[in-house]
């Protein structure tokens, strides 16, 4: 049991009570400012005398966010499933089964952590228009699985390659086959490492921005976070209504990490346990 100095601990507590204002006060500017009259310029953190909570209201109508949050489920919902499926696969694969070559096929995914959305943007644009996808949501679904399968591969991988052999072997033993042992025994398992990794790439593809200004020019085919460049443009000298639209793009992301966090909590903690 590791052993804390009260020095330690006062110390840590100042750290973590300081990283926790510098990550809420942001939001509790966009709060108080969304509040502000319309056409104002606020400054700091100074409550309105009458806060204006229609702002809200008028920037889900303006925005059209109904159809932003509609075109961004379908996005996700064609991201994520696909993403974790391939992934875990190819984790199993690599982690697991420990294929011919999963070595350098880990490398070439490890080399693919570093490959940055906009040193591709502009292969990746010619790419999408030749297979005439530009302007729809296709455009931004299958790059972002392309984009995300490297981390998604390499953060199975780091799961299968700790469970244990015997585990397979005992199902082999029972009569299961290799597709068997690997969707009955091991992806029940995995379900901590799939959890958390549903939630990053949930998080990664409801904020994705420089994907769906690029490739989609209808905003109502982008993603909540893409289309609230367009929103800025209309609404750029309204301070407080960008804001109200801001939080209101944001608000589905934060509710899924506070209803999700002790599942991705979990899941780092066995990763640092398992390490």
């Amino acid at each position: 049991m590791m052993i804390v100095s009260k020095r330690e601990s006062v110390v840590g507590r100042i750290l973590l009570t300081l990283i926790m204002l510098w990550t809420v006060v942001p939001f509790i500017s966009l709060f108080v400012t969304a509040l502000h009259p319309s056409g104002t310029y606020p400054a700091g953190l100074e409550w309105p005398e009458e806060p204006q909570w229609s702002n809200f209201a008028k920037a889900f109508e303006s925005a059209n966010v109904g159809a932003l949050v509609w075109s961004s489920v379908l996005i996700v919902v064609g991201v994520v499933p696909i993403s974790l499926a391939i992934a875990t696969m190819a984790g199993y694969a690599l982690g697991h089964l420990r294929v011919p070559g999963h070595r350098w096929l880990l490398l070439t995914f490890i080399l693919g952590l570093t490959l940055p959305f906009e040193g591709i943007i502009t292969p990746l644009y010619h790419q999408i228009r030749d297979l005439g996808l530009l302007n729809t949501r296709w455009a931004i679904i299958l790059p972002l699985i392309g984009l995300f399968m490297p981390f998604s591969a390499f953060w199975m991988h780091a799961h299968f390659v700790n469970v244990p052999k015997e585990i397979s072997e005992a199902a082999e033993v029972d009569g299961a086959n290799l597709w068997q042992a690997f969707w009955r025994v091991q992806v029940p398992l995995a379900r901590p490492a799939l959890s958390s990794l549903a939630i990053l790439l949930f998080l990664w593809t409801w904020n994705q921005f420089l994907l769906t200004v690029v490739l989609v020019n209808d905003p109502t085919r982008r993603t909540a976070a893409g289309a609230l460049g367009a929103f800025q443009g209309q609404w750029g000298t309204d301070i407080p209504l960008l804001c109200a639209g801001a939080l209101i793009i944001m608000l589905p992301t934060l509710c899924v990490f506070l209803l999700f966090q002790r599942q991705f909590i979990t899941a780092m903690m066995q990763g640092a346990v398992k390490g």
